[in-house]
């Protein structure tokens, strides 16, 4: 056996002991959510992130991803999904297309949400100045890139977040809304699982405070395992995954909106009910997208 493979199976052993001293697989007894409720500041206040509201108030929501500047499309599709995924991972698109695309429909039915390509503070700060309501971040191994993603999306006490300037504030803060005190119950910080070394940190990552959800992603998981989705090993992540989150309190996602229906395993799952946040799922309202070229369909989640 190579050092490498050495190396790489004890980092695994160590991480699986650890996630179970964290007590992940441990029963669920709370409702879903409990730890994202407990922190909010104003807990009987309405929220204006509507995704999370539904995530709150116990129902599954899905998304419409959009990955190039497409105002016509954005504004459409807005008015029919629970939220919209922007894809800045696998695509060109620009932060300064994002933000015509929501100065074009300000407070529509559906979240904007970024997919960003990493955690890092000028990207998060970008995103929520431009009128993000939440973020994803993908491929989060440990603990340490979710507690960064939670700070840097939430303004001081909660995080760390710089004040400037950007349409954030003109946008959700109308109404009499202050949105320098609000905005922190209203984003939503999404973290990827999307690896094993992810699946074992499952409970550490999502306990992370400011982590609302943890997506699970099917593609990729996958990719970096060489298990098809009907595999038993490819389904014990996914339960490593489910138990941790719902431990940790936070709401549980899957990039497979399968996921969230009964059905064989690589299909739906048995503890289907407790999938709440899907990727690219269908409208609420039964409308269907335009079908558009080859070249400009959205890339996958994963």
């Amino acid at each position: 056996m190579s050092a490498p493979r050495v190396w790489t199976t004890a980092a695994a052993i160590l991480m699986m002991s650890a996630a179970l001293l964290h007590g992940q697989g441990a029963p669920q007894t709370r409702e879903q959510g409990w730890a994202v409720r407990q922190s909010l500041n104003a807990p009987a206040a309405p929220l204006y992130n509507t995704v999370k509201q539904k995530l709150l108030d116990g129902k599954q929501v899905a998304c419409f991803t959009i990955s190039r500047l497409d105002v016509a499309l954005y504004c459409e599709a807005a008015k029919h999904y629970d939220y919209i995924w922007f894809e800045m991972q696998h695509s060109t698109m620009s932060f300064r297309d994002v933000e015509e695309m929501i100065a074009a429909c300000p407070r529509p039915a559906a979240t904007p949400i970024v997919r960003l390509p990493d955690a890092s503070e000028g990207n998060i700060q970008k995103a929520m100045d431009i009128g993000a309501l939440g973020i994803d971040i993908p491929t989060v191994d440990s603990p340490e890139v979710a507690m960064q993603a939670a700070r840097y999306a939430r303004f001081p006490p909660e995080g760390r977040r710089s004040q400037g300037a950007g349409q954030a504030a003109s946008i959700w803060g109308v109404n009499g809304v202050d949105y320098r005190k609000t905005i922190n119950d209203n984003v939503l910080v999404i973290v990827q699982i999307e690896t094993p070394i992810g699946a074992w940190n499952a409970y550490p990552i999502a306990a992370q405070p400011g982590v609302d959800v943890v997506l699970a992603s099917n593609g990729d998981m996958t990719n970096f395992t060489g298990y098809p989705p009907a595999d038993p090993r490819y389904q014990e992540l996914f339960t490593q995954i489910h138990d941790g989150v719902l431990r940790a309190g936070k709401f549980l996602g899957a990039v497979t909106p399968s996921y969230g229906k009964p059905g064989p395993p690589g299909v739906g799952r048995p503890d289907f009910a407790d999938w709440r946040l899907f990727y690219n799922g269908a409208s609420f309202d039964g409308w269907q997208p335009p079908r558009r070229p080859a070249t400009a369909a959205s890339p996958a989640a994963r």
